[in-house]
């Protein structure tokens, strides 16, 4: 094989990005077109649709026999739904004879379910990992999992990308001097996240001493570091119902902070939190667009297109390229 690979190269034979084929389920087809886009092909063909009694029926309207496939499908809201589409897309392509099949998902749902907190439950996200496997997927492409620590519930292979270069360019034009600058994590699992992003705009950390009381619940205590008189960053993987993010945000201007930014990679948004983050002390909610925004968001929202760094890491695994160097090197 390694003769036959630097035959290739040196006859100058490589593959073509024409020849990538790239599909999307149903749960973010902007994202999807976007992607493709970027790449300058367009999107395969292929039926998805709905039984009257709601399953789902999948059908590929083009041959894929021998093909690198990636598909995009973000597992948000309705989180099944999208969950089981995706399922049913992999065995399609599956038993169409596809080469390769990576499954692109720019929000891994039930990640949060990572391990027991109490007795008897479920390890809903290595749950997930393993039907995603079974049905066919060779690869996963994912994007700003909860914890890096998902990547080994695979057993497939698995590429991690971060959208932080894409948030921290958006600061960065901001012009702000890094002294005025504080990046906060709002609990202390988010601290590795939140010392990536102060290296990057080179500016100290803070942590929110945060307890979570329970599901979808959690009181905000502490702040440990200075934010007096600076411009105070917020950031997190996702915010989702915006409880904890809205009481970090008071307790940042409580303690001096000048005004507060929060970045995310994806927009949850469930139950009140559009309502609470256009009431909350805010000035920006930056995400990335993971997650297709509701009807009237929130007027402070900003969202940022992370279609180009995906379709950069696509075509990176299709040419066998480090995704590794893409991430410690885009610049958007």
């Amino acid at each position: 094989m390694a003769l036959e690979l630097s035959e290739m190269q040196r006859q100058g034979i490589t593959k073509s990005i024409e020849d990538l084929k790239l599909f999307s389920g149903r749960a973010h087809h902007s994202l999807a077109e976007d992607i493709a886009t970027h790449l300058g092909i367009s999107l395969g063909i292929m039926q998805i649709k709905n039984f009257s009694d709601g399953e789902i029926y999948v059908r590929i309207q083009e041959s894929i026999r021998g093909d690198d496939v990636f598909i995009v499908q973000s597992l948000c809201d309705p989180v099944n739904r999208n969950l089981v589409e995706l399922l049913i897309m992999l065995d399609a392509f599956k038993r169409a004879s596809a080469k390769t099949i990576t499954a692109v998902i720019p929000y891994y749902a039930y990640a949060r379910q990572d391990r027991k907190t109490s007795g008897r439950e479920a390890i809903s996200a290595k749950l997930v990992a393993d039907l995603i496997a079974t049905a066919g997927a060779t690869r996963v492409l994912a994007v700003d999992l909860h914890t890096g620590q998902l990547q080994g519930f695979f057993s497939t292979l698995v590429d991690h990308v971060q959208v932080e270069p894409v948030l921290i360019n958006y600061i960065s034009g901001k012009g702000y001097d890094p002294n005025e600058l504080v990046i906060v994590s709002p609990d202390a699992g988010g601290v590795e996240r939140a010392r990536k992003v102060a290296k990057q705009l080179v500016c100290p950390i803070a942590i929110v001493d945060k307890r979570r009381q329970a599901h979808n619940l959690a009181e905000v205590e502490n702040l440990i570091g200075d934010v007096k008189g600076k411009t105070a960053i917020l950031v997190d993987d996702m915010i989702d119902t915006a409880g904890t993010i809205c009481e970090a945000s008071n307790l940042l201007i409580k303690e001096g902070a000048k005004e507060v930014f929060v970045c995310a990679a994806h927009a949850v948004f469930s139950g009140p939190a559009l309502e609470r983050l256009e009431k909350s002390v805010i000035k920006e909610v930056i995400v990335s667009n993971t997650i297709p925004l509701k009807p009237n968001a929130c007027s402070k929202i900003v969202q940022l297109n992370a279609a180009p760094l995906l379709g950069d890491a696509i075509k990176r695994i299709y040419s066998n390229r480090s995704v590794t160097d893409l991430l410690e090197n885009y610049r958007g």
